[in-house]
């Protein structure tokens, strides 16, 4: 037989009372404090779909929102509304930085898009190396950060068949921010753009 504490009747005799009732306290202690261990490490995720969810829009409204910095590592960034408010964005003192990849500057929008970022004094560097720059990430503010197989471009925004997944979750996005700057300081890979 065993008692609500999952000892058996026997154990219990051995173990002797003050043992027991020291075991029993402890077990509830941890048993209290995992909702809140929980709690401080829940991330929330949200999930958009191109075309349906118009993820592009989704982007765009939570670089309005950014405060203190916005880094984006990007293969494709055309879309007229993220290129705006990453603008805005440094226009209003946020720290916003764009690594991008070197072949995709042979489309006209590509180049376009990133003279108007660098216009507005958005540092923007490129791969040096021979593979493709191809994350599609974004960090904002150590609070929030992106992912998924959307490019920010009208396509990957309102044509393609896409995902971009928000974790609101400062771990992942300090991780995440934590790439995005090593690549920043690796000058054998990427490059000042212009």
């Amino acid at each position: 037989m065993k008692t609500a504490c999952g000892v058996g009747v026997l154990g219990a005799k051995r173990l002797g009372l003050p043992a027991l009732l020291l075991w029993s306290l402890v077990a509830g202690m941890i048993w209290l404090a995992l909702p809140a261990a929980q709690a401080r490490s829940a991330a929330t995720v949200e999930i958009y779909y191109a075309p349906e969810d118009q993820p592009g829009d989704k982007l765009a409204a939570l670089y309005e929102k950014a405060r203190h910095y916005i880094y984006v590592a990007v293969y494709g960034v055309t879309y007229p509304p993220i290129v705006k408010a990453l603008a805005a964005a440094k226009k209003r003192g946020v720290d916003v930085r764009v690594i991008s990849d070197r072949e995709k500057l042979q489309d006209p929008k590509q180049r376009a898009a990133l003279e108007t970022l660098r216009l507005a004094g958005v540092p923007i560097l490129v791969n040096r190396h021979d593979g493709l720059m191809h994350l599609k990430q974004a960090v904002i503010d150590d609070a929030i950060n992106t992912s998924g197989s959307m490019n920010q471009t009208t396509s990957g925004h309102r044509y393609n068949d896409e995902r971009l997944d928000v974790f609101i979750d400062p771990v992942t996005s300090a991780k995440a921010r934590d790439k995005f700057l090593a690549m920043w300081k690796d000058a054998s890979r990427y490059e000042v753009w212009r």
